[in-house]
């Protein structure tokens, strides 16, 4: 019996073991709260001052602290690692607080993450900087890009849309009051469409109007004609309706200029118009020309472009436009245009040129990290703005069918705006059981 025992005993810790092999492949994030966290944090605890020490990230005391430990604790003079301040476990990884002693800067921690990474046994190590003097060290305990799972808590709300996850485990967001304007980059099957789909869906749950340009017939955004304002699908209703919405930023400004105000958030809530975010699926089909006919139309639409990039943010009217490439050889006005886009997210490229149109003028250190996006890896970006800060990040799969049911359901919230009904896009009737039930109350723009 007693052997019996044993290899019982053998055979559950075998199958123990191999259990948590298959946790850490199939459910990394119930491996890492019960295995990973604890030994990640314990392993941190016992080895930071000596890895922070190998690391070069240490700096001699003060004068007042070495005078006290040779005097006082008769102990020898010892390095200065930054101070701990704050340390907590979350379900992706593990987060720190460090203060940084004096000699030492953001920067310094940052050139030693690789190392660190290793150190601690974890995926990744990003340092953030805080405040001044500080900084927070978010660790990855695995590679939360590889199956991507946004947190519960992410929803719509104001005018910000959670449509990514970050490679340090946060939510990114697209803030449209601090990122009015956007250009989203990248080749075929790179994920631009989920990506778009993932910000249509979040802005369909909130009170905007949104505005479809779509010279593909209408083969990416007519499906969601239930929740749009305004969609165009040619070049020649493209131009029309860029010149409605110049003609919509006019009004705007001279109300703006009646109540004495700088933008539409600063007029009262019930003289306020309906903020309008302006989707250009493919910037080319605007751009390019077959005729020498089609100039002043080209003219006209990159004109109206370019005033709305330039201008539109205190309206309310906000781009969010969408391409393969978008650089000097489009014509006249690209660059220009290509200018005015605050936020850019560029997807796997087919060249370095392509990377550099979007992120050189912004973020030149991203472009290595936007030419090495694998192409298994659908809806993985590197995400940048004017700050200079940049990440990767990936958007998680949403189909096509869960984008329109939420079209149809928050259809009830197109507002009120009498310059777009010309181009209010014909909806299909839907079979009643088809059709999901409306909340009965709108999410407020904050």
């Amino acid at each position: 019996m007693s052997d019996l025992s044993l290899w019982l005993e053998g055979a559950g810790a075998l199958a123990g073991v191999g259990g948590l092999g298959v946790a850490k492949v199939r459910a990394p994030r119930l491996y890492w709260a019960t295995v990973g966290l604890p030994a990640t944090w314990g392993r941190f605890t016992v080895q930071y001052r000596a890895t922070m020490d190998v690391c070069g990230l240490t700096v001699q005391p003060s004068g007042l602290r070495a005078f006290m430990a040779r005097n006082v604790a008769r102990s020898e003079v010892q390095p200065v690692p930054p101070k701990i301040r704050r340390v907590r476990g979350t379900s992706t990884g593990l987060r720190v607080t460090l203060r940084l002693p004096a000699g030492l800067e953001p920067a310094d921690i940052a050139a030693a993450c690789e190392r660190l990474r290793h150190a601690w046994g974890v995926h990744a190590v990003h340092v953030i900087p805080s405040k001044p003097g500080y900084v927070e060290l978010r660790m990855t305990g695995y590679d939360v890009l590889r199956r991507v799972r946004m947190p519960k808590k992410a929803a719509p709300h104001g005018l910000v849309v959670p449509v990514a996850l970050r490679d340090d485990g946060s939510v990114y967001e697209r803030d449209y009051r601090k990122v009015p304007m956007a250009l989203t980059l990248g080749s075929n099957q790179s994920g631009k469409s989920v990506y778009q789909r993932n910000l249509i869906k979040g802005l369909a749950q909130l009170p905007v109007a949104l505005v479809g340009i779509d010279c593909k017939r209408g083969v990416e955004q007519s499906r969601y004609a239930s929740r749009l304002s305004a969609l165009a699908t040619n070049p020649n209703d493209a131009a029309s309706l860029i010149d409605v919405l110049v003609a919509e930023l006019e009004d705007r400004f001279a109300l703006l200029a009646a109540f004495g105000v700088s933008d539409v958030w600063g007029l009262p809530d019930k003289v306020r118009p309906a903020p309008i975010v302006v989707l250009v699926d493919e910037i080319a089909e605007l751009f390019l020309i077959s005729s020498k006919k089609d100039e002043e139309r080209r003219e006209r639409i990159v004109t109206g472009l370019i005033r709305l990039a330039q201008l539109a943010r205190a309206g309310g009217i906000y781009l969010e436009i969408c391409g393969q490439r978008f650089g000097s050889e489009l014509g006249k006005g690209a660059t220009m245009l290509r200018a005015q886009l605050t936020g850019r997210v560029v997807h796997r490229v087919n060249d370095k040129q392509t990377a550099e149109m979007g992120l050189s003028d912004i973020a030149p250190e991203a472009v290595p990290a936007a030419c090495l996006i694998p192409a298994d890896r659908p809806g993985q970006a590197v995400a940048a703005d004017s700050s200079g800060g940049w990440s990767r990040i990936r958007t998680p799969h949403v189909s096509e069918a869960e984008t329109v049911a939420v079209c149809r359901e928050f259809a009830h919230l197109i507002p009120v705006i009498p310059a777009l009904d010309p181009f209010r896009p014909a909806i299909a009737p839907v079979p009643a059981s088809n059709i999901s039930p409306m909340p009965t109350a709108a999410p407020a723009i904050g």
